[in-house]
């Protein structure tokens, strides 16, 4: 099955949509204001942001063992090799831990190269066929959507829930199954505002199924979702991206927020789910750290707002290969959170054989994503200094 006819059949979900239920997000960059959902109550944090609750921190204790699959889209280039590496580093040793980790089941990166790669031997690995030359309009997460697609229909998966994560996750400590009554289970991102772009939703979402303030302001992950419900979800969120990317307004309007899927879902919005350092402090109770942001600072310990700093810690400061082993540790004053994370790296790294070997020119690529870099860190500077400071 090609691409094109799975957008075709993808399309037959849109009729039959009954709402809303997967805001999906990209890339991060800076709003700040989420409005408080029906279920539950919200107080907002000292930052200004809501903070969730949902009146269960136990969501699935009396429910029984119901392990979770954890899929991993990626990509093959170097920048989302060390990631994955790193990422299935710390599932391993989360579920190792014993206690808590009862239910977390197997991990599967999906690769959506069309192609094996050297490190199927390291991680467990599903290739799949990425989007024809030009679908993704050079906008490569709108693979994401079509890997499910693929993963879903030809792989033999035991377990009956879902974990979408990322490569740059990092497990704090184990993951239970968080998915309560069948509810898929989600973390509330405080930039995807549904209401400031109305107008456009509009175009996917018609009044008749009800406000746009029933999105869930989500991304496609971390996410626990029931198997079935995501085979169901999956091309209607592939083809719903495909839709607005090719949309001027709305490429424009959501920029990096963009992935986005229409059925009757809604779910329950767990804040502890992870911590996006720098903007999160604290590791606190969460389980997964996503470090999506740079992380730049003084040698004093303040946070430079997107400036480049005199230590700095960002992802994207490594296309070309790997990040070295050891880096240094933040100067005194920087928030827990940052140094847990260099941290965790630098265990990682240290202990993954062959870390120093994975590295690659390729300049095309790099060209790629230094320029996908720069949009995405004028961005960020732009919104988070307005919201933040």
């Amino acid at each position: 099955m090609n691409a094109r006819k799975e957008i075709g059949r993808a399309s037959q979900f849109l009729a039959a949509a009954a709402g809303l239920g997967l805001f999906f997000a990209a890339f991060n960059f800076a709003a700040l204001f989420v409005p408080p959902r029906r279920e539950g109550s919200s107080v907002a944090d000292d930052d200004g942001r809501i903070n969730w609750f949902t009146g269960d921190r136990e969501l699935a204790a009396a429910a029984g063992k119901r392990p979770f699959h954890v899929a991993m889209t990626a990509m093959a280039d170097p920048y989302s090799r060390w990631q994955c590496r790193i990422m299935y580093y710390w599932y391993k040793r989360a579920k190792a831990a014993g206690a808590g980790a009862e239910e977390m089941g197997g991990f599967t990166r999906v690769l959506h190269s069309g192609e094996a790669d050297d490190l199927m031997g390291e991680i467990p690995t599903f290739v799949v066929n990425p989007l024809p030359p030009g679908a993704d309009r050079g906008y490569v997460v709108l693979n994401r959507p079509w890997a499910f697609v693929q993963w879903l229909e030809r792989a033999e998966i035991q377990e009956e829930y879902i974990l979408m994560a990322e490569p740059d996750h990092i497990f704090v400590k184990p993951l239970p199954n968080l998915v309560r009554e069948d509810r898929p289970v989600a973390y509330p991102f405080f930039y995807i505002r549904p209401a400031k772009q109305e107008k456009i939703l509009r175009k996917y979402y018609p009044e008749e199924k009800g406000p746009v303030t029933n999105i869930d302001p989500i991304g496609n992950s971390p996410v626990i979702i029931k198997k079935s419900a995501l085979t169901k979800i999956a091309p209607t969120w592939m083809n719903m991206s495909l839709e607005m990317k090719m949309d001027n307004k709305t490429d424009k309007a959501f920029g990096w927020v963009l992935e986005i899927a229409l059925h009757g879902v809604h779910h329950i919005l767990y804040k502890d789910f992870m911590i996006q350092p720098p903007w999160d402090l604290s590791v606190g109770e969460t389980f997964i750290i996503h470090y999506t942001y740079g992380c730049d600072y003084s040698l004093k310990g303040e946070l430079t707002y997107g400036k480049i700093g005199e230590w700095r810690f960002d992802k994207r400061s490594y296309l070309k290969g790997p990040l070295p082993r050891n880096l240094s540790l933040p100067p005194p004053g920087v928030p827990e959170s940052v140094v847990t994370l260099v941290k965790m790296v630098n265990e990682a790294t240290a202990n993954i054989p062959g870390w120093d070997d994975d590295d690659d020119d390729n300049s095309e690529l790099r060209s790629k994503f230094e320029e996908l870099n720069e949009l995405h860190t004028l961005k960020l500077i732009q919104e988070t200094e307005k919201n933040y400071i």
